[in-house]
């Protein structure tokens, strides 16, 4: 029997997961009519390494948009005429023990269409095809792949009302993994990292998956904020 390639393999194993219904992960979103995508430039050696696990890394739009709402390069997400956004896709993330592989040769750059599809849940095209350029060429061959797997992934997620938690007295990275979890009872608190800002705003969370797209423990740089560390979540309303 013929073994599917890692790209078809990659695609199966995600297809295969838990589902749950698709939250309001996002406030309101057009998907673009025309697309227009930037030449993406390494900005380091590639690094060809064994995959051992994944991460899928998701931005708090509200608080990177806090300095950044009049620069055009980030109008789509940051302006309000195209879209509000709560928790967006930063990134889907092939790991390798403490290190991770990158910029790996590619066959070919993805298609406007191919980077449109995720333009709601990522909605920043230079983004998404430099995602594509520096991880996903080293999981698949095919960019349509990479960018499937990510919708997947985010549409087998619940995402807690993180507005709502913004106003809970105490808040904690432990309070946010808390509501995670609970939204989620599939993922364990370990798995859900949480990234704070140095004046501890919520940046980031950071789902650590193994090689068969299943939570795992995140090691200490991916889990973050320790339980008890105070938080803060800008709404941006």
């Amino acid at each position: 029997m013929r073994r599917p390639s890692h790209g078809v393999a990659l695609l199966l194993a995600a297809a295969l997961l838990p589902s749950a219904p698709l939250a309001a992960q996002h406030y309101q979103c057009d998907l673009p009519t025309s697309l227009r995508l930037p030449q993406v430039t390494p900005d380091a050696p590639p690094r060809r390494l064994p995959i051992t696990g994944y991460t899928l890394a998701l931005s708090w739009s509200p608080e990177f948009c806090k300095p950044r709402k009049g620069q055009r390069r980030h109008a789509r997400q940051c302006s309000g005429r195209e879209g509000m956004f709560g928790l967006v896709v930063h990134g889907l993330w092939p790991q390798s023990g403490r290190s991770w592989p990158q910029w790996c040769p590619a066959p070919r750059a993805p298609l406007p269409r191919e980077v449109a599809a995720n333009m709601c849940i990522s909605p920043s095209a230079a983004l998404l095809a430099r995602q594509w350029a520096k991880h996903g060429a080293c999981m698949t061959k095919r960019p349509a792949t990479y960018f499937k797997v990510t919708r997947i992934l985010w549409r087998g997620l619940r995402i807690p009302d993180f507005d709502r938690v913004s106003r809970e007295d105490g808040l904690t990275a432990g309070t946010i993994r808390t509501r995670f979890t609970d939204a989620n009872p599939d993922w364990p608190r370990e798995a859900v990292g949480v990234k704070l800002n140095a004046r501890g705003w919520l940046e980031e969370l950071r789902l650590c998956y193994d090689e068969r797209f299943m939570p795992v423990a995140c090691d200490k740089a991916r889990f973050g904020a320790r339980e008890e560390e105070a938080a803060k979540i800008w709404r941006g309303l």
